[in-house]
């Protein structure tokens, strides 16, 4: 009798310690993708900072493109105050995106503002807090579905929904530097 309780104790304490692993396998995934957001949100502070230059850099050139430099301004605004979800944020992040591009291609029709040395810095540093933004985006991303699929896969979504851990928002954003293959006409 008594190893047959030995049996059942020792069954229920690897349970206990199942459960315990599963819940800490779930709060590691959740905390992983909690710092990679960080990364995310440092890199965009990153690219806050650098448009406010770029803008009045073009701005000292191309005095009639008010309506684009407003546009980016607006777009830079929202998307600084912008702290929802992954998802939310991408919005606002992809319209400061899609003005950037914008501004980008007013540039094109400045030739002595594409030679300048500031706006040409600028640009650099742009493209490479944009590279930034994406490694952050994709290391956030891939974060997010290694969790996602410990909430959803049998056993783990058992003590996932037991203990209300819910899926991720992935982060997905356009580059603004990506660059466009021009249009051929014949």
């Amino acid at each position: 009798m008594g190893v047959v309780i030995g049996i059942i104790i020792g069954v229920i304490v690897l349970f206990i310690l199942w459960i315990a692993f599963m819940y800490n396998s779930l709060v590691r995934g959740r905390n992983h993708c909690t710092e990679s957001w960080s990364n995310v949100d440092t890199e965009l502070k990153r690219r806050y900072d650098l448009i406010p230059n770029l803008v009045e850099t073009v701005k000292g050139y191309a005095k009639h493109e008010r309506e684009v430099l407003d546009k980016v301004t607006q777009a830079r605004a929202t998307a600084v105050a912008s702290h929802g979800s992954p998802g939310s944020q991408a919005r606002d992040e992809n319209a400061l995106v899609s003005s950037l591009r914008q501004l980008l291609a007013v540039a094109e029709n400045y030739p002595d503002l594409k030679a300048s040395k500031n706006f040409l810095e600028l640009q650099h540093e742009l493209t490479n807090t944009e590279d930034r933004i994406q490694r952050a985006r994709r290391f956030f991303n891939g974060n997010v579905r290694d969790y996602n699929n410990r909430v959803e896969q049998v056993p783990s979504n058992v003590i996932a929904n037991i203990f209300h851990f819910r899926k991720e928002e992935f982060f997905e954003i356009e580059n603004a530097v990506e660059r466009i293959a021009p249009e051929v006409k014949i």
